[in-house]
């Protein structure tokens, strides 16, 4: 794919780093990346996957903007307080680059539903606040061998994790969390707070895994690390790494026919 002199322009700077440069850059275009979730994580991790010239996004989102949400979900303003989260994802994206093709759901995801909205996707950034919806996208993403990148976030704390539990030595999200989880949802950051700026660290460490992942064909900016979950600090602050070994019993990923 050629870049026109508007696009060579607009991502100059990603165009000039040898680990990305002209063919990483059309490549990047040619891209569909699904972003599940468009709260605290989701909205950096949008706002970079565009700036990144992720050229196909799909966004999923079934809930409204609510005052309290403006401290950290970051596309959002007060006049879109009382719409839906997806529409006014999507009128942001528009007006940052109508470049991108852009499209969006704002039904609730579930099991059924999930194989519709990924079909054709070439990742799956997840920063929903639910285990019961992180393990139907995992299990989807999963059935359709397509790499998952999963996000959480709360109080000071922060992780980002790749999984390909598609392929026949790597885990998936469900190796990491277990079954126990399918029903049962998160504490809420209504509940325990959260640092905006660590939903902000979380979303924008995640924007750079997926560019990371996408851009592996071609060398790109290093190795993918499936199955690397990256602890993010704000406290303290660092990151630690955690190695995730995939689960021989995993229902998901072990006993489907994947491996």
């Amino acid at each position: 794919m050629a870049l026109s002199p508007e696009r060579l322009d607009r991502f100059a700077r990603h165009i000039v780093l040898p680990e990305i440069g002209g063919a990483g850059q059309a490549a990047l275009e040619s891209m569909h990346v699904v972003l599940v979730g468009l709260g605290g994580i989701g909205s950096p991790a949008l706002q970079y996957c565009a700036g990144a010239g992720i050229g196909q996004l799909t966004l999923l989102d079934d809930g409204a903007v609510e005052t309290s949400n403006l401290q950290r979900q970051t596309i959002y303003s007060t006049r879109d307080i009382g719409h839906g989260k997806a529409v006014a994802a999507r009128r942001w994206s528009g007006n940052f680059d109508d470049g991108l093709s852009v499209t969006i759901s704002d039904t609730r995801l579930t099991p059924e539903s999930a194989p519709r909205l990924f079909a054709g996707a070439d990742l799956v950034l997840d920063g929903t606040d639910n285990f019961a919806t992180r393990l139907a996208v995992s299990d989807a993403c999963v059935a359709l061998r397509i790499p998952l990148l999963s996000a959480a976030v709360g109080r000071f704390q922060g992780q980002v994790g790749a999984f390909a539990g598609h392929l026949p030595d790597q885990p998936c999200y469900r190796c990491y969390v277990g079954d126990a989880f399918d029903a049962d949802d998160c504490d809420t950051c209504a509940e325990d707070g959260m640092l905006g700026a660590m939903a902000g660290w979380v979303g924008s460490f995640a924007a750079l895994q997926a560019i990371r992942v996408l851009l592996v064909p071609l060398g790109g900016i290093g190795d993918p690390q499936w199955g690397r979950l990256h602890l993010l600090d704000g406290l303290a602050p660092g990151m630690r790494t955690l190695t995730i070994a995939k689960d021989p019993a995993c229902r998901a990923c072990s006993t489907s026919g994947i491996s």
